[in-house]
């Protein structure tokens, strides 16, 4: 099932995308919702991030090759940081290029949509918790990230997460391939295959440290190959079965 959270005639609404046309749902589906038999052709709404997180708990250096292209070693347990929630991006929105950045970077990440609150739980319920999945964008202000740690700078300017374009609830997170383009050229290629802390094990230990509420995003971690967007460019973030996630840069 492909979730999705639109504007249309001036309000929000939810709804379950289905081809070409939008299910509308009486409610959100992070609540108790059911379909209100009203049907919207997709081409007159506009797709809006999907969730509206109160946190995105994001994971460094979580494939392979992109610890190596920084030239650091494998972590033994998971590189957190947090973004907050005034980062949220719709799919197709303008991300910021802040003044005092001189790189920017795209950074492709699959993430793990919260569907239930989560305190402690094991790795064998985890899955339990989990709502679906979506692509994400971990905008990095690369220049005002020291390699010593403290990201929250580099990493939580306005419109520095965008989402979407919709969540996809029956997926193996597992083997996915990943990619990024800018203006149209791959950037990125993997395979969620590759991650060092898989979903599972992401969510268990995440829970262990903070409650999880309905609507918050594990985003999983970026594979090799980043680089700087200029203004004016187009980045995409492609994850198989997710759709494709593209936004501007400003």
């Amino acid at each position: 099932m492909k979730y999705v959270r639109f504007s249309a005639q001036g309000q929000v609404r939810y709804g379950i995308l289905d081809g070409s046309d939008i299910r509308v749902l009486d409610n959100s589906y992070l609540g108790t919702s059911q379909e209100s038999g009203e049907t919207i052709p997709l081409q007159e709404v506009r797709l809006l991030a999907p969730t509206l997180f109160s946190k995105a708990v994001c994971i460094g250096l979580n494939y392979k090759d992109h610890a190596k292209e920084f030239q650091l070693p494998i972590p033994s347990s998971p590189v957190v940081f947090i973004k907050p929630s005034t980062s949220i991006l719709d799919p197709e929105g303008v991300i910021d290029y802040p003044s005092m950045c001189h790189r920017l970077d795209y950074e492709a990440e699959l993430a793990v949509v919260i569907g239930r609150t989560c305190h402690k739980v094991s790795e064998a319920d985890a899955s339990s918790y989990i709502l679906g999945y979506t692509c994400a964008n971990d905008v990095t202000a690369r220049d005002l990230q020291p390699k010593e740690g403290q990201w929250t700078i580099a990493k939580s300017f306005d419109t520095f997460c965008p989402l979407g374009p919709f969540i996809e609830t029956a997926i193996d997170p597992s083997n996915l391939a990943i990619e990024s383009r800018v203006d149209g050229k791959v950037m990125q290629r993997s395979n969620t295959s590759n991650l060092i802390f898989p979903v599972p094990y992401l969510v268990s230990f995440l829970s262990q440290i903070m409650t999880l509420l309905p609507g918050d995003i594990i985003s999983t971690g970026t594979p090799g190959g980043i680089s700087g967007m200029r203004h004016g460019a187009t980045v995409e973030i492609i994850i198989e079965g997710l759709g494709t996630l593209r936004n501007t840069i400003g």
